[in-house]
């Protein structure tokens, strides 16, 4: 009887010691163990910084507003949208007038045949070809001026009036400062004449 309750009094003491060892590893652990540095380090190197990426993505979304507000767009540096003249002046008063009347029946075609409710790409790709057309304009010095009008009047691309009557408005600007006579912007289509009459009219004759 008495060796049984030794027996049991060992494995106690035993059992009491193996819950003390397990209880001091695990504060020794917590204040340093190498194993556990080394894991904490290889997972801190390979996971994944979802923090790091969602910053970053906001960064980046934030850069491409503040670039919106400035004229220039996604993909497109600065020194392509708002760069200087690339031709040079155009000295033969003759084409120089050809031209003139040539660009503003395509302007004004183009912003009459612009979407009632273009999409942002639809915008964008209005507004980065009007910026582009004031940089190629093959009259040096009059792409010179019109660039000093987008600068003062950025262009309006959200649907077709806003364009429309954004491109009879500056159109109007190039007129004053040449002396010639202005538009009637609610009449713009008299004098330039998209088609679009025509267009709607074989419309309705599909619907009949």
């Amino acid at each position: 009887m008495a060796r049984r309750q030794h027996i049991t009094l060992t494995l106690l003491a035993v059992l009491i010691f193996l819950s003390l060892t397990y209880v001091w590893s695990s504060r020794s652990g917590d204040a340093y163990s190498p194993l556990r540095a080394h894991d904490e380090k290889v997972a801190t190197d390979y996971a994944p910084d979802y923090g790091s990426s969602s910053s970053s993505s906001n960064s980046n979304e934030n850069s491409g507003s503040s670039k919106s507000s400035d004229g220039a767009q996604p993909g497109l540096p600065d020194s392509i949208l708002q760069g200087g003249s690339i031709a040079p002046k155009l000295e033969n008063a003759t084409i120089k007038a050809e031209l003139g009347r040539a660009s503003w029946k395509l302007f004004h075609t183009m912003m009459a045949r612009f979407p009632e409710e273009p999409t942002a790409d639809d915008s964008l790709a209005l507004k980065t070809y009007i910026q582009l057309f004031a940089r190629l304009y093959p009259c040096g010095d009059c792409a010179a001026h019109f660039r000093k009008l987008l600068d003062r009047y950025p262009p309006q691309t959200g649907s077709r009036n806003a364009a429309a009557g954004w491109a009879c408005f500056v159109h109007n600007e190039v007129n004053k400062r040449l002396g010639k006579q202005e538009f009637d912007c609610n009449k713009i289509g008299d004098f330039y004449d998209c088609g679009c009459g025509e267009e709607k009219k074989n419309e309705g004759d599909l619907k009949v």
